[in-house]
């Protein structure tokens, strides 16, 4: 019997400095976790700081932690649908930069957001989007083949983010080196209308009609599945909160994921310090939300 894939923990390492960064990598290890996230956070801090590497890595030696997976930098001028000529060529030098760094810790596993439709990119259709989507991927998977690392793109909420869109940019480049990342929490905002006039897809589907909610995301997705993201919330907001403390069906969820033909780990996306979740409970909640 194969090993089940390993669960990774991110933590919001924002909020920590060189003392206190080591400190909550050994709350985890204390609490029986050996898997980390190497987040946009430090990925920035390295960019930032070349030596910063060196830190990190003395700190998963102290702990005894390791970094499994990654998140790589996001936002309207860092997602893989910037639209924008004059901005495209520092954005892609900067995904490619992420690629190597997380090459140097031996992770192999990246989520990349596809991007979403800021009001800065009014002007730009849907297709237009979706183009340069592609042609980001043009340059950054022959990057990732070499370094042996496979993308994974993330369903949001946003009409740009769909289970038909990532799965079309997926079959568009048929590579063992991109894949999809199921994002729990975002497939349970566009699992139904909420029968409320203001909430995350409400909000971002204005320009595009009707809101696409669909129940299954996870289903369709599900072959293409490399990395997930676990975390809870009320149906309407982007919370990040502990399995159990939302909506999702989690029992569900996980029987389905340990189906996923492709799946290289679990990541718990829980944020421990903007929702106040201690490391044991993350610890905790985790490791019964696997025992089952």
């Amino acid at each position: 019997m194969a090993a089940s894939p390993p669960v990774t923990h991110l933590f919001d390492f924002e909020f920590t400095n060189d003392r206190m960064r080591p400190y909550v990598m050994a709350e985890f290890a204390a609490h029986g976790a050996r898997n980390l996230v190497l987040t946009d956070t430090l990925i920035r801090e390295i960019v930032k700081a070349p030596g910063f590497a060196k830190a990190l890595r003395k700190d998963l030696q102290a702990t005894g932690m390791r970094f499994v997976d990654a998140h790589a930098p996001f936002g309207t001028v860092e997602d893989l649908n910037l639209p924008i000529a004059a901005l495209r060529p520092a954005m892609l030098i900067r995904q490619k930069l992420a690629l190597e760094i997380i090459a140097d810790f031996g992770v192999d596993s990246i989520t990349c957001h596809v991007g979403n439709t800021p009001a800065e990119f009014a002007e730009f259709s849907l297709d237009c989007l979706h183009d340069s989507i592609i042609r980001s991927l043009d340059e950054l998977l022959p990057v990732a083949e070499r370094l042996g690392i496979t993308i994974a793109i993330e369903n949001i909420w946003f009409a740009t983010s769909t289970p038909e869109k990532l799965l079309a940019v997926v079959r568009h480049f048929d590579s063992d080196h991109l894949g999809l990342c199921y994002d729990a929490g975002h497939a349970n905002l566009m699992a139904r209308d909420r029968g409320v006039e203001t909430a995350n897809p409400v909000d971002a589907w204005k320009r595009f009609g009707p809101v696409a909610y669909d129940p299954r995301i996870l289903e369709k997705m599900l072959p293409a599945v490399t990395t997930c993201h676990l975390h809870d919330n009320n149906g309407l907001c982007d919370e990040h909160l502990l399995p159990g403390r939302g909506t999702i069906d989690w029992p569900r969820i996980i029987a389905l994921l340990r189906t996923a033909p492709r799946l290289k780990c679990f990541q718990n996306e829980v944020i421990p310090v903007r929702t106040g979740a201690s490391i044991a409970d993350v610890c905790r909640t985790f490791e019964a939300l696997f025992a089952a």
